[in-house]
């Protein structure tokens, strides 16, 4: 059967009912709206998609859904890590790797300062791993139950964070995302690295800066000195603290730094997070089997803590909510909004209307200005309607690629332009993968640390603003000669 392209206007009707429907879920549930609601939103929408496919363009439906299941297939890996993490959260709590970190964390840093030395904490870890994801699975966890012991909102909190990892996550080499950019683009990677410090390295001074003025606001005199110590002594008196257990992610990070995949590393942390329970939280096992320290009963616990989370019940409302979480099960509602995303982004794509709307952008383009506008603007449509940053990015790569070769542009614009809109806005959409992902990990919904992930805001703008001066756009004859 011949089948008809879709026009501008019907390619923009799922993505018009897909902005009421999430628009709608936000003002009923508020925060509780990515616990089911958007994903239900996002499925009704991939079958608004089948019905234009099917009806209007006449195309097999048989043929839309094998194909836009198979985009899910681009999230697997995704999936398989969140529920790792999952598991090895709770088993890092069992074990008092999170408890430690807490506990020093709170001693050590300054409410005044806990910001802006949170922002830097993961840019540091982010850069060495060159993982934003391992780096809010381990330092982010600790420091979003620092923020919390010292009364900091945790919107302000899981901000800095995001913004840390983002920051290193973008200007390491050992990234993924920041090796398929210039990848997609034609460009070199340590070019594409030096180019980026242009726009990234004013973005995150910037982040710093709020960072440190937002920290004033918060000082050890505001701080109930009752109420801390009342933590201090309820971790002490659950978990056994001792700085060897700084040791685990050392290791963890350690791997990830000598290229060891993100799963296989997060495995080994967690197996190792397992021995390091038995080693140093042994009266805590012993206590959690029913007073007996069998095989039968550690195995239980372990396993139990990995599938469950970890539970504790201490009569501190505070310190219950930090340490009961965790466990692969904890994860399957991010799970489930994963794949809702990628059978809405696979239906945009096979029926066309991702390609329409692209061509329609392209359209648009004059100057350099606007074409690195419009590269932008695309990553963060493309995470808003595929859902996935590396899609974005390959997508972007391509489509833009011959519009900066004729205007005379070094390809190290398009893969600095391309991180610019796709890698950093990614963590911004709720159903996008690392935005259902961190909010799940960092126990914050995405919309409430969104106006404090100042770095993400601030790179698409400065990226532009960066263009319009015409500063730093190289020409593709200055990268030849060089």
């Amino acid at each position: 059967m011949h089948h008809k392209e879709p026009s501008l206007l019907v390619s923009l009707i799922p993505v018009v009912v897909l902005v009421i429907l999430l628009s709608l879920n936000v003002i009923i549930f508020a925060d509780d709206s990515s616990y089911g609601p958007n994903q239900i939103a996002l499925l009704l929408t991939s079958m608004v998609c089948a019905f234009i496919g099917v009806f209007h363009l006449r195309r097999p439906y048989k043929d839309l859904e094998k194909k836009a299941l198979a985009s899910v297939s681009v999230s697997t890996q995704a999936i398989l890590i969140l529920m790792i993490v999952g598991s090895l959260i709770g088993i890092w709590i069992l074990n008092g790797v999170v408890p430690t970190m807490i506990y020093y964390g709170i001693k050590l840093i300054s409410p005044e300062a806990f910001l802006p030395v949170s922002l830097v904490i993961c840019s540091v870890v982010s850069i060495a791993t060159g993982s934003s994801w391992s780096t809010a699975g381990t330092v982010g966890i600790a420091l979003i139950g620092i923020g919390k012991t010292l009364g900091i909102p945790e919107g302000m909190v899981a901000g800095a964070i995001v913004s840390g990892s983002y920051f290193g996550d973008k200007l390491s080499p050992l990234s993924d995302t920041t090796n398929l950019a210039p990848a997609m683009a034609g460009s070199e990677l340590f070019e594409h690295i030096k180019h980026m410090t242009y726009t990234t390295v004013p973005s995150i001074l910037i982040s710093l800066t709020i960072f440190l003025f937002l920290g004033l606001s918060y000082s050890s005199d505001t701080l109930n000195a009752t109420q801390i110590e009342e933590v201090l002594k309820l971790i002490d008196g659950n978990f056994n603290i001792s700085l060897w257990l700084f040791l685990l992610p050392i290791i963890v990070i350690g791997l990830v730094m000598k290229k060891v995949p993100a799963v296989p590393a997060l495995l080994i942390g967690t197996i190792l997070g397992g021995v390091f329970a038995l080693i140093f939280q042994t009266s805590l096992i012993t206590k959690l089997a029913g007073g007996t320290l069998g095989i039968e009963g550690i195995y239980q616990v372990l396993l139990k803590t990995s599938f469950s989370g970890f539970e504790i019940v201490s009569g501190n409302a505070m310190i219950d909510k930090l340490f009961s979480r965790g466990g692969m099960s904890g994860m399957m509602n991010t799970v489930w909004m994963i794949l809702m995303a990628m059978i809405f982004g696979g239906m945009m794509e096979v029926t066309g209307m991702l390609t329409t709307i692209a061509n329609s952008i392209l359209k648009l383009v004059k100057g350099t200005t606007s074409l690195v506008a419009a590269t932008v603007g695309s990553g963060i449509f493309l995470n808003l309607t595929t859902s996935d940053q590396y899609i974005a990015i390959v997508v972007t790569g391509r489509m833009f690629k011959s519009a900066y070769a004729k205007k005379g542009l070094a390809p190290k614009n398009l893969s600095r332009a391309v991180e610019d809109g796709s890698t950093v806005t990614s963590v911004l959409v709720p159903w996008n993968t690392c935005g259902a992902y961190f909010s799940t990990i960092l126990g914050v919904s995405t919309l409430t640390y969104l106006p404090f992930a100042f770095f993400n805001l601030l790179s698409p703008i400065v990226s532009i603003a960066i263009a319009a001066s015409g500063k730093t756009m190289d020409k593709l004859e200055e990268e030849v000669e060089a």
